[in-house]
């Protein structure tokens, strides 16, 4: 229902319930071992500059390395633990939900790291397991578009047919200058040929764009938000880009070489980009922060996330848009 002429944000909470006829909740995971290529050398070196990166910690890339190696064994060392590590948190997290919120219908999201950088043979199991709790309809899962091979995308393609699968890639922006500029190990056309070709097999797109990347304009932001509506996206994820210590980025933030977005900027470029989008695609997430002293800036994304949607609800409705 609209209030004063401002149409509701059409979230994926309301396209859940819609599309299963109760609340579903995410119940997200992270398991020992999954790593990213842009960490362990693959595809490039110490990460996007705005993730902890082995210039700071000398291990994390042999540690990465390791648990790769491990991975891609025969019989992988880690799966027993990575096992134990699922069940924990799918029990632990689905109690609370069935205590707290009354839910009992979950997707659980494979959330830490790259988590389709696997041998087939993990994945499906740790997939499969995901699939047999109770009331687990589906799975989300995140991953970066140069590292799904045609094997697990049709696994996927399979599961969808009897189950609500996502996955979850990172977008970010549509320049490829920019791309670089962080790091990325990607260009913008190997995302959009990800999207593209998991939306041909029928499989659920989620996109997560972060605005306010070094170098870009608001019209930069927006034209990355139209790509991403373009190419299929079933569904968005707007972010800030802040700045947390041990990072690249936070050496340019020191040396003044990057400035984060503004709240007011931040809400703006999202009411935009919320008005460009089209009817169909849900909203995940309308902000992102951090709640621990490794915040540098900006000082907002130290908020609480009631704090953020109490402060950009009034700004939202102005524009049209009713959270």
């Amino acid at each position: 229902m609209s209030r004063g002429g401002a149409r509701p944000i059409h979230t994926f909470g309301r396209y859940l319930k819609d599309r299963f006829g109760t609340r579903v909740r995410k119940i997200p995971v992270g398991l020992s071992g999954f790593t990213c290529p842009n960490i362990d050398g693959t595809v490039a070196k110490g990460g996007c500059t705005f993730c902890l990166n082995e210039s700071f910690s000398p291990n994390l890339a042999k540690s990465a390395e390791r648990f790769y190696l491990n991975l891609q064994s025969e019989e992988n060392p880690l799966l027993g633990k990575q096992l134990r590590e699922l069940d924990e948190q799918v029990r632990s997290t689905a109690a609370h939900f069935r205590e707290r919120y009354r839910v009992d219908r979950y997707l659980v999201y494979f959330q830490a790291f790259t988590n389709t950088y696997a041998p087939f043979k993990t994945l499906r199991a740790l997939y499969e397991k995901a699939l047999s709790y109770p009331g687990v309809v589906g799975l989300s899962i995140g991953t970066r578009s140069d590292s799904v091979t045609p094997e697990t995308l049709e696994y996927l393609t399979e599961l969808s047919k009897t189950h609500e699968i996502w996955i979850e890639y990172g977008i970010q922006s549509i320049y490829d200058e920019t791309l670089k500029r962080i790091n990325r190990g990607h260009d913008a056309l190997n995302v959009e040929r990800a999207i593209k070709e998991a939306k041909a097999k029928g499989l659920n797109v989620c996109g997560h764009l972060i605005f306010g990347l070094p170098g870009e304009t608001k019209e930069m932001m927006l034209d990355s938000a139209r790509a991403a509506y373009e190419w299929g996206i079933d569904s968005v994820k707007y972010h800030p880009l802040y700045v947390v210590k041990n990072t690249l980025l936070a050496n340019e933030y020191r040396r003044g070489e990057f400035t984060p977005i503004e709240f007011d900027d931040y809400v703006e470029v999202l009411a935009e980009a919320l008005r460009l989008k089209p009817d169909h695609v849900s909203v995940q997430r309308l902000t992102a922060g951090i709640d621990d002293d490794t915040l540098l800036a900006p000082r907002w994304c130290g908020w609480s996330k009631n704090r953020m949607i109490a402060q950009m609800r009034p700004k939202l409705l102005e524009k049209g848009f009713l959270i």
